[in-house]
């Protein structure tokens, strides 16, 4: 479910929410009437009106009138065509669709007319000091919080990426829309222009014919980096910085940036054999060059505002070390030509001469870009071989830029000297002669200006950077001066701080926060990657990789080893200084992906790469064994360089996921901790620092949502007092997916909720699929979310929650788990009927025809809940509008409770305990979603046997709101029995696609 609660919604009509609904709705319908003709209009209005009246009648509580409209309905879909019930699936999933935008837009509209938001920055920091917190310790507080959102590619978004860019691009027109200075004609546009986009959205197909690979995964990410977290990380930080300023008279650091941005797309391999070492190193690559390309647009656009002359002594020093070095540069070069070829045809071409071409957007001013209005969806061209595997395109040279862009060497073969003076002609031809008519004359030109030299050079630098990326993207040479190119952030940040310095210093300080600020903060944000790429793998695949070691070296068989006895191995070996891994060894193609990765990993080092997450962690020895297979890779890429590997080494982050490893993690870290090699590692290269996720999926799929929730509170509560025992702090990641029964609910609500002390100013949190899109799809939404990361992580570590009150509590809470588990497991995990009831009351067969994700449903092939990934076992069941893993178990659990005299301690928990009342909240949020009559239709249609039916029956007696959906089910009846037909399957599908548009999430 998206986040609403996050959103401010009270005070604000909701007229201007509803014109956009009937706007859309009616553009819709006369799409429909055109593409379609008016008999379908006819037969659309029919169905609507009948499932319309059913659920009005059951909400009524006339449940038997409802009953006879349901069964009428159920008959005319029943008797209607194949090409009909396809053409009604596709109408409700865009209508659906569009009320979900309009909702979107809304939450922006909402943001926008509040002077005071709730959760923001200014609101919350002005609050803590009228609490009693010093203005010092707030400062200090926001300045060194460290908050990381990782986005992930767990395959819960439904909507094709182009089904995507249309939808952002009609919430622009929607913003469009209510500006006041619209005329009679620029409504019509505007309206115009909305048809278009709806007629577009009718006529592409909703339905991905191919599964996606990792690298397609990866560009998606990226591409919310570019479409929006680019534009709203410098409004973020100005609302940061500005309330920082008003409530403790000082602004946020230039540098400092509470939020940054991991990702798993394209470095999670747990279960998904697509994802291989190589994957890894192209889509890290691809991360690097996407970075580069962006600040190249930006430094384009940031030399038109700089052209002032005015500078500080350091920045004329440096601009005219730049003039001369570069004038040296092109006398060698003119003695070259005049050697091989054409004489004085190459000049010097700086940024002293103005270009021909305006850039993007360096006529609005920087306010504008977080609310720009824009429809149109720009995209980076990215880099690489058209035969290459990522097939992207080679990038274009630049004619528009303000800054030189050197010329782009031939990649591979050097040309021979014939080539390069065919090459240098055909590049010339014409071109100057319109070059000296677009260009400015020489007495137009403007004096030295400075900060456009030292620019130009940054951009040059830039350049380098980014063909040497395109080099190694294609495994060529890439030898180069490191004084040519930029390899770290804190590089390329130098000059743009000089330049800054240099601004505020002449008394420009006007200039100095403007688009140059912006700039500073994204390279301080994103650094040279835009988001780390984290490595997942699952702790069974080392265990086989050192098995395979351990016999080769006729060691013994490491994984019939007790954990003391691989303790003292791993411990021994990470001390010794050789390589563990013989060069020549043979092993099998998955042990020597392993492998593969650990060297991938050497070789972009944590300069690219974020953290190592081991998912099935369960011991002290999981850990351990991922940090010598980390050493033994780069001891060897470092012989094989003959230089340190870049960067440090990776974070080594256990994940515990099942109710017993969470219960086994604090002992794990305290086993970890107390051994001096790993302690002093940590202290060393981490900076005393010990990151440990948990799981909320694996969790409440093994034990039930209430369950999950009770083990990973009492997890955590362990694992920071582990820590703290040691001295060691602890950052907890919490592996969060969309839905409740997946940990999702409210940042704001999830975040205050932790156990005290488990978020002391620093968090990390994957944010999923559909949850991307829905928080981080427009600026102005991005910026939101943005700030309540930031205020609830400052309050949670400022203002830490309440614990239990009263021991007697924990007890209560003990019980009601022990209780819902035992259902849960008796009915999910013992029951023998459950799996095949499973299988044919829900589409959870029929979803891997979605093709939203790159990697396979079940972690392996055998048959059973266990083996089933947690997304597709939460889709299936929110398909049916059961719900079932989100409550399954919590009714029994808290009425047993009531029965055993503790009704006077629920509601004291309730009131005095944000985690217990987030927990009820949450569920209960979810059952009022659930839809029990529309549950047993499903069972009606699908389920034949009569003891399966029964246990259906008995799974809805604890449901009682009432929605009705009957078309996805009669699509999904037919399917079955004619399983070949690939209209009827896309039926299905688009009826699935539409459910999840309407319920708001889908795994």
């Amino acid at each position: 479910m998206t986040d609403t609660t996050d959103d401010i919604a009270e005070g604000i009509s909701f007229q201007a929410f509803e014109d956009d609904c009937r706007l859309l709705g009616s553009l819709l319908h006369d799409v429909l009437l055109r593409e379609l003709g008016p008999r379908f209009i006819h037969l659309l209005e029919r169905i609507t009106i009948l499932a319309q009246s059913a659920v009005n009648m059951r909400s009524a509580g006339v449940e038997d009138t409802a009953v006879v409209v349901e069964k009428q309905l159920g008959a005319e879909l029943a008797a209607m065509s194949l090409e009909d019930s396809l053409c009604l699936a596709r109408a409700f999933s865009h209508h659906l669709n569009l009320m979900t935008i309009a909702d979107t837009y809304h939450r922006v509209r909402k943001a926008r007319n509040f002077a005071d938001l709730s959760k923001s920055c200014d609101d919350t920091f002005a609050k803590l000091i009228q609490s009693g917190v010093s203005p010092e310790e707030l400062y200090d507080t926001v300045c060194k919080q460290e908050v990381e959102i990782v986005l992930t590619a767990h395959p819960t978004q439904i909507n094709r990426r182009t089904l995507q860019y249309k939808h952002l691009r009609i919430a622009h027109l929607l913003e469009f829309n209510e500006r006041a200075d619209l005329s009679l004609e620029d409504k019509e546009i505007l309206i115009e222009d909305l048809v278009r986009e709806i007629t577009a959205i009718w006529q592409t197909d909703e339905l991905r014919r191919h599964k996606p690979t990792p690298v397609d995964e990866a560009r998606a990410g990226l591409h919310i980096v570019e479409q929006s977290l680019w534009k709203a990380i410098p409004h973020y930080l100005r609302r940061v910085s500005n309330a920082l300023k008003k409530n403790t008279g000082k602004p946020l650091p230039l540098t400092c940036t509470p939020i940054k941005f991991g990702s798993w797309m394209g470095g999670d391999r747990d279960g998904n054999p697509n994802v291989t070492a190589k994957v890894t190193r192209d889509v890290s690559i691809l991360s690097q060059w996407m970075a580069i390309d962006l600040y190249i647009r930006e430094l384009d656009t940031l030399s038109f505002e700089l052209s002032i002359n005015r500078c500080s002594e350091k920045l004329a020093n440096l601009a005219n070390d730049i003039l001369l070095k570069e004038s040296a540069s092109e006398d060698q070069k003119t003695n070259t030509w005049n050697q091989t070829g054409p004489q004085n045809n190459l000049k010097l071409q700086h940024s002293l001469a103005l270009p021909a071409q305006l850039p993007s957007g360096a006529d609005l001013p920087s306010c504008t870009e977080c609310n720009d209005g824009e429809s149109q969806i720009r995209m980076s061209k990215l880099p690489g071989n058209p035969k290459h595997k990522l097939a992207l395109n080679i990038t274009e040279k630049r004619e528009d830029s303000p800054l030189p862009s050197p010329s782009h060497r031939p990649m591979g073969r050097t040309p021979s000297g014939g080539q390069l003076r065919k090459m240098f002609t055909e590049s010339q031809i014409g071109r100057s002669s319109f070059r000296k008519l677009l260009e400015p004359s020489i007495s137009e030109r403007p004096g030295s200006t400075p900060y456009r030299v030292v620019l130009g050079d940054v951009k040059e630098k830039l350049m380098n950077t980014q063909r040497r990326l395109e080099l190694l993207l294609e495994d060529l040479p890439c030898d180069r001066d490191t004084s040519e190119y930029y390899d770290t952030s804190d590089k390329l940040l130098e000059p743009l701080l000089l330049c800054y310095q240099s601004l505020q210093s002449c008394g420009s300080s006007v200039l100095a926060d403007g688009r140059l600020a912006d700039l500073i903060r994204r390279v301080a944000t994103f650094g040279m990657v835009l988001m780390k790429l984290d490595v997942r793998q699952e702790s069974g695949r080392h265990t086989e990789t050192l098995d395979a070691i351990t016999s080769y070296l006729d060691l013994g068989v490491y994984s019939e080893w007790d954990e003391q006895k691989k303790l003292d191995f791993l411990t021994r070996e990470l001390k010794g200084k050789r390589p563990l891994v013989p060069p020549y060894i043979q092993v099998t193609a998955d042990v020597q992906e392993v492998l593969g990765t650990f060297r991938v990993a050497a070789e972009l080092g944590s300069d690219a790469l974020g953290a190592y997450v081991i998912s099935m962690a369960s011991n002290a020895s999981d850990v351990l064994a991922v940090e010598l297979l980390q050493k033994d890779a780069r001891l060897t890429v470092s012989g094989d360089l003959g230089r340190p590997c870049p960067g440090g080494t990776l974070r080594v982050v256990p994940l515990f996921e099942t109710v017993n490893d969470l219960r086994e993690a604090g002992p794990a870290i305290r086993k970890l901790l107390s051994i001096d090699w790993y302690r002093d590692h940590i202290i060393k290269n981490h900076n005393g620092h010990q990151e440990v996720m948990v799981g909320y999926s694996d969790s409440g799929k093994d034990a039930g949502r209430f369950t999950a929730a009770w083990e990973l509170y009492k997890a955590q509560e362990d694992v920071v007092a582990a820590c703290n025992a040691f001295g060691i702090k602890v950052t907890l990641f919490h592996g969060r997916g969309g839905s409740i029964g997946r940990g999702g609910g409210p940042t704001y609500l999830a975040i205050q909720s932790q156990p005290p002390g488990s978020v002391m100013g620093t968090l990390r949190s994957t944010e999923q699929g559909e949850m991307v899109q829905a928080k981080f799809g427009l600026p102005q939404t991005s910026v939101r979310q943005l700030e309540i990361y930031t205020t609830a992580v400052l309050l949670a570590t400022l203002r830490p929650p309440q614990p239990p009150r009263d021991d007697k509590w924990r007890g209560v809470m003990e019980e009601i788990s022990r209780v819902s588990c035992a259902q849960y497991r008796s009915t999910v995990y013992e029951n023998p009927e459950f799996i095949k009831y499973f299988q044919e009351a829900t589409p959870q067969a029929e979803l891997g025809y979605l093709n939203i994700g790159s990697r396979p449903a079940k972690r392996r092939t055998t048959p059973g809940i266990s083996n089933l990934r947690a997304i597709p076992w939460v889709f299936a069941w929110t398909q049916t509008r059961l719900v079932l893993p989100a409550w399954l178990g919590v009714g029994r659990g808290l009425q047993d409770a009531c029965d055993k005299g503790h009704t006077h301690e629920l509601r004291a928990m309730y009131e005095e305990w944000p985690f217990f009342q987030s927990t009820v909240d949450l569920i209960e949020m979810v059952v009022a979603k659930a839809d029990a009559p529309m549950a047993k239709h499903y069972d009606d249609v699908l389920v034949h046997d009569a003891g399966r039916r029964a246990l259906g029956a008995e799974l809805r007696q604890e449901l009682a709101r009432t929605e009705n959906c009957v078309l996805a089910v009669e699509v999904l009846r037919r399917l079955r029995q004619d399983d070949d037909n690939r209209k009827l399957r896309d039926a299905l599908l688009i009826t699935i696609n539409g459910i999840a548009a309407g319920m708001r999430n889908t795994g």
